[in-house]
């Protein structure tokens, strides 16, 4: 309503939004083993190849952007990553100083097995609530997306 001063969301209401999504992610790892090629990583290094399997073929500048890194700090972990055979490199057909990111082949199959298990365990979750509160959580999602691309981009609402 214009002119009326935004409610203050309490921060224990934030506190207890960001523990819900740990122990989401939490319970979902239980329900699958990390793949052996990946349980060494780092959390960044992990990002890095949980968007390459969303978005295969972004270059290093793409992929920075999206995590919110530093170019040379994603060139570092393609490096990495490319040492330890998970991440292949390929020059762009239009700009041959490009290069265009994605899994390994063999890694990319493992990772998606171990992404399906988790999503499998999720949904199996969400459909066991009742259907009032299976049917208020998924309208909830388009929110909980917003609410992610505001702090990213570092808005208040």
């Amino acid at each position: 309503m214009p002119g009326v001063a935004p409610r203050a969301i309490p921060l224990a209401a934030a506190d207890d939004l960001l523990a819900a999504i740990a122990a989401i992610r939490r319970a979902a790892r239980r329900h699958a083993r990390r793949p052996a090629e990946l349980a060494a990583l780092t959390s960044a290094q992990l990002e890095l190849v949980r968007l390459l399997r969303r978005r295969p073929g972004r270059s290093v500048a793409d992929a920075a952007a999206e995590l919110g890194l530093a170019p040379n700090t994603v060139s570092t972990l393609v490096r990495e990553l490319s040492e330890a055979g998970i991440v292949v490199r390929r020059v762009d057909g239009a700009d041959r100083r490009v290069a265009r990111l994605d899994l390994a082949p063999a890694v990319r199959r493992r990772v998606e097995r171990w992404r399906d298990e988790r999503v499998v365990a999720l949904a199996g979750a969400i459909d066991g609530l009742p259907g009032a509160e299976r049917e208020r959580l998924l309208e909830a999602l388009p929110l909980l997306g917003a609410l992610a691309e505001a702090l990213a981009a570092g808005e208040r609402r």
